[in-house]
């Protein structure tokens, strides 16, 4: 895959016989910072990293925690705690003491949510699709695949 590099970016940089597993996992990097930057601009409101974590918080069947949050999009509490008082103070969550243990806090999703899911799906499918066009499914399947593999092993590094 490494071949299909663009020629200049070749001509910057030497990659030379890196081992693949260190190219994936800087191209997974690098990856990740370019989304981040597409998916910023496609928000007026709030950062891409907002918009994932109340698309996160949505998965949950209940109203999940912070540590909840935290344990499935691989974050610091403190990180997902100061992106989810960003949302708060802009009206997209509100956090209420659970009922059963007052020490957790629960976030919930306001009306805001569903007001922004109106209007950006269009602008979030568009995205989607031009950024897999041609990526056939047997690809995507191998590549989540492979990801599903690596985060497994990384969660059982981290309890190391």
């Amino acid at each position: 895959m490494r071949d299909k590099i663009d020629m200049e970016e070749k001509s910057l940089v030497d990659f030379g016989n890196m081992d693949n597993k260190y190219f994936l996992i800087g191209i997974m990097n690098a990856f990740n910072n370019r989304f981040q930057a597409v998916g910023d601009r496609c928000f007026e409101e709030i950062s891409w990293k907002q918009c994932f974590i109340l698309n996160c918080i949505r998965l949950f069947k209940n109203p999940p925690t912070l540590k909840e949050i935290s344990e499935l999009v691989g974050s610091s509490h403190q990180n997902i705690k100061q992106l989810v008082l960003k949302l708060e103070k802009c009206g997209y969550v509100k956090m209420a003491r659970d009922e059963k243990d007052g020490r957790k806090q629960r976030i919930i999703p306001t009306d805001l949510v569903e007001e922004m899911d109106e209007k950006y799906s269009k602008i979030s499918d568009d995205v989607m699709n031009e950024l897999f066009d041609g990526i056939d499914e047997e690809a995507l399947q191998k590549t989540i695949n492979t990801l599903i593999s690596l985060n497994s092993k990384l969660e059982k590094m981290e309890e190391k």
